[in-house]
């Protein structure tokens, strides 16, 4: 509001030194000092013009300056104003009248830079006086091209941008303003339609009707039209009465906006609906294949405003994530947010929370603390992250933090404690107990993802320790009808990796883990390592040179079990057979490997000159049968 004052008295400056110019004749040199002493005395600010000045009288009287900069006499106590062209046209008559009417004053490239403060300072309280000036012009019509608002500060580096304004204003005779535009806000367009009515200098803490119209794609999923009365008071601006809608949800609210040094925003909104856009998000597979953006995230703007803020929804949407209802309350005061989530209902259950965000550091700082109570994992995992693979009902705690100016740098500094307890479900697209039969004859690359595989779940819990990025976990467990398995192992969190160490058991009955005798284990540890996308799956070799004998008494068991002639659990009719063939060479192949005790009770004893075959090999003595070992564990392991 003090800039359009200012640029009116500067206008009306014009225009009255216009007229003296056409009685006395002059000198253009004169008529731009007198401009700007006089707005100088009666605004404070300085006026510069650097360029030609030009008055033309046909066909209706019209002042040009080019080259325009006004600016606060004082450094750092206001925004800066270049003005490339000033172009006002006048009615003749009007001069004769003491107030001119300005019919359409163009800006060209006007550019408005205002600085940011980190810090609020004190400010005089605002006295409510009403002023008129009677020699003010009258303006119909305004006209912006090419415009540009800066935000700046120039000790932290910081500047951003609101660019190619162009904005067509028209004010009637019943002080009526309608105001319609566009512009670019970080790359997104924006057009904005404004209608209301215009204030009246003589009349202290008046009430003014506003409409506003605000289509962003990329930013609005849909076209925001509210309502609202604006109270002016000095640098404080009341907004009362809100009311509107974003598309078909509408909301209503209040908000105050104090601009006295660093903006205080306080605002109370409801929202029947809200819909916030975002990037699709990729299936799980897909957008596993790429590291994490290195790319820096912008929250800088957060220390150069404070706020209090109240938000609610009974529906929120953001993307494809659905949550109903949601309250908000957040506080945000020297670069530091703190916001609280209660009673959020998602996907069946409740969700609680807080978020902390501190960016008044050189490094940001991130810490959150969730609790999800009954919540259906397979939407919430697909909608936040296009991960489809998992369902049940999900219990979790969240209580994490990190630091970093980007994706990668945030994954890869995550400190903290996951607890996750998947219930009653399934695992999507993979056949864990197809998997854990497969690995007897070769090394699985990659989950062997099928859409027409499914592993019923009753339980997939696991706590893990997060540091530096790395999450270990000592007690992963997996439990379904057909397939147990527990296990240890670290999430690399910002390299996207795995290296678990897990022991998994077979049920080789249709009847599940109710039925008598426990289920059958493999014997042998399974690694699992590599992208965690496409990791590759594998029997630790290690662990099965490490007890050879043990190893190989329970693979036989689950030869007999798994391809014995009707005990497997896939129970195909035909591959019988096949089966019990490949029991029995998988039987065969261990004894030549591993030697076994087969022979212990042979009372044959080898002699030192002439010792048996199927002799262990002494500790100082090479072992013999190690190249038909290593060519078997090629063979079974594929390694």
């Amino acid at each position: 509001m003090k800039g359009l004052k200012i640029l009116g008295m500067a206008l009306a400056t014009i225009v009255a030194v216009a007229v003296l110019l056409l009685a006395v004749g002059m000198p253009v040199g004169f008529l731009t000092s007198t401009i700007a002493e006089r707005v100088e005395r009666e605004t404070g600010y300085r006026l510069t013009v650097t360029g030609s000045t030009r008055i033309g009288l046909w066909p209706s009287l019209n002042v040009t300056m080019n080259d325009v900069t006004l600016e606060p006499k004082e450094r750092d106590t206001g925004g800066r104003l270049t003005i490339g062209s000033i172009q006002a046209d006048i009615t003749l008559a009007s001069l004769w009248s003491g107030r001119p009417d300005v019919t359409e004053l163009i800006l060209n490239r006007p550019a408005l830079s205002i600085p940011l403060r980190r810090e609020r300072r004190p400010s005089a309280k605002a006295t409510a006086q009403g002023t008129s000036d009677a020699s003010a012009p009258a303006i119909q019509r305004i006209v912006v091209t090419d415009g540009m608002v800066s935000f700046f500060n120039t000790h932290d580096h910081v500047e951003s941008h609101i660019e190619g304004i162009s904005a067509r204003a028209a004010i009637g005779a019943d002080r009526r303003l309608s105001l319609n535009g566009n512009a670019r806000v970080g790359g997104y367009p924006l057009t904005f339609n404004v209608k209301a009515a215009m204030p009246d200098p003589s009349v202290p803490r008046q009430t003014i009707p506003l409409e506003l119209s605000l289509d962003a794609p990329g930013l609005l999923q849909a076209t925001l039209s509210s309502k609202a009365d604006i109270r002016l008071n000095g640098n404080l601006v009341m907004i009362n009465g809100i009311s509107g809608s974003i598309g078909d949800g509408v909301f209503d609210g209040w908000a105050s906006v104090d601009f006295a040094s660093k903006p205080l925003v306080k605002l109370d909104i409801d929202f029947r609906r809200l819909d916030i856009a975002t990037t699709p998000p990729q299936t799980a597979p897909q957008a596993a294949q790429f590291a994490w953006s290195n790319e820096p995230i912008e929250l800088n703007g957060l220390n150069y405003v404070d706020a209090q803020l109240r938000l609610s929804a009974a529906e929120l949407n953001i993307g494809q994530a659905h949550f109903a209802p949601v309250a908000l309350e957040a506080a945000l005061s020297g670069g530091a947010l703190k916001g609280n989530l209660t009673n959020v209902g998602a996907y069946g259950g409740q969700a609680n929370g807080t978020i902390d965000i501190d960016v008044s550091l050189d490094t940001p700082v991130y810490t959150a603390h969730a609790d999800l109570n009954g919540v259906r994992a397979l939407p919430l995992l697909s909608a936040a992250a296009g991960f489809d693979k998992l369902d049940g009902r999900l219990q979790a705690k969240i209580d994490v933090r990190s630091n970093g100016q980007s994706q990668q740098a945030i994954m890869s500094n995550l400190a903290g404690n996951v607890v996750a307890d998947f219930r009653d479900g399934a695992i999507r697209g993979v056949n864990v107990a197809q998997m854990i039969r497969s690995l007897t004859s070769s090394t699985l690359s990659g989950w062997q993802e099928s859409q027409d595989k499914t592993t019923d779940l009753t339980q997939l819990s696991a706590s893990f320790r997060i540091d530096k990025g790395q999450a270990n976990t000592t007690d992963l467990n997996l439990v379904g009808p057909l397939v147990k398995m527990t296990g240890t192992g670290t999430v690399d969190l910002g390299a996207k990796t795995l290296a678990f160490r897990v022991e998994p058991k077979l049920v080789m009955t249709t009847e599940g883990q109710g039925r008598a005798g426990d289920p059958v284990g493999f014997g042998i540890p399974v690694a699992i390592d590599g992208p965690w996308d496409a990791p590759r799956i594998y029997p630790d070799v290690a662990g099965i040179l490490d007890n050879p004998d043990a190893a190989y008494a329970k693979l036989k068991e689950i030869g007999a079990g798994l391809f014995a002639p009707g005990g497997g659990a896939d129970d195909t009719p035909g591959d019988n057979g096949l089966s019990d063939t490949l029991g029995k060479t998988i039987g065969t192949l261990l004894q030549q490997g591993f030697g076994g005790n087969q022979n212990r009770n042979n009372p044959s004893s080898p002699t030192p000159n002439n010792p048996s075959p199927s002799a262990p090999n002494r500790p100082d003595q090479p072992a013999q049968n190690a190249p038909a070992v290593n060519d078997i564990l090629k063979q079974l392991f594929g390694r």
